[in-house]
């Protein structure tokens, strides 16, 4: 069974664009902190890390698969802690942080952060991205790591419309997204 992806939220504030997810897996801390903290697992459903050295400071160079050569971003890691907090900040990215909670032996909770500066056009792109990642991070930890010559931005655009829909439909609410 593959988990339920649920829609993340953003916020914006002071220009900077702030989204979250939280997603219940049902999969060992030790499996979804291998899928977020190494170059193998996060070329099954994210991206290749050319380089990533595992600790604070450490350099990071993420290739998204799904782009051609602007989808090279360079940076550090600027939060690690073994088995919990894997925190990356890169170029166009900003700061990305993965934090594991176990909900006993079989269920991680993962609480996703992005923050970014951009416009609301990038907000929406970033909110559909990162939805459309966590699915392949379900079917990755499911056994079925993506197959990138299969990708499409078919379900991208379907996300990106929902997100959009919703944030016409919400437009006010605190922190200026409505998501």
């Amino acid at each position: 069974m593959t988990d339920a992806i649920p829609h993340g939220t953003g916020e914006t504030h002071d220009g900077a664009r702030l989204l979250r997810y939280e997603l219940a897996l049902s999969h060992p801390r030790e499996r979804v902190w291998a899928a977020v903290a190494t170059p193998e697992g996060l070329s099954g459903w994210l991206c290749a890390a050319d380089v990533l050295e595992p600790r604070l400071g450490g350099a990071v160079t993420l290739r998204w698969l799904n782009a051609g050569p602007e989808g090279i971003h360079h940076g550090h890691v600027t939060a690690w802690d073994v088995d919990r907090v894997a925190e990356y900040t890169v170029d166009l990215h900003g700061r990305i942080r993965f934090h594991l909670e176990a909900e006993g032996p079989a269920v991680t909770v993962l609480r996703f952060t992005n923050e970014f500066p951009g416009d609301d056009a990038l907000h929406l792109d970033c909110l559909a991205g990162w939805h459309n990642h966590f699915e392949f991070l379900a079917d990755a930890l499911a056994g079925r790591p993506k197959d990138w010559t299969t990708w499409s931005s078919r379900r991208w655009q379907e996300l990106r419309k929902e997100y959009a829909n919703h944030t016409d439909d919400t437009a006010g609410t605190a922190g200026g997204s409505g998501l």
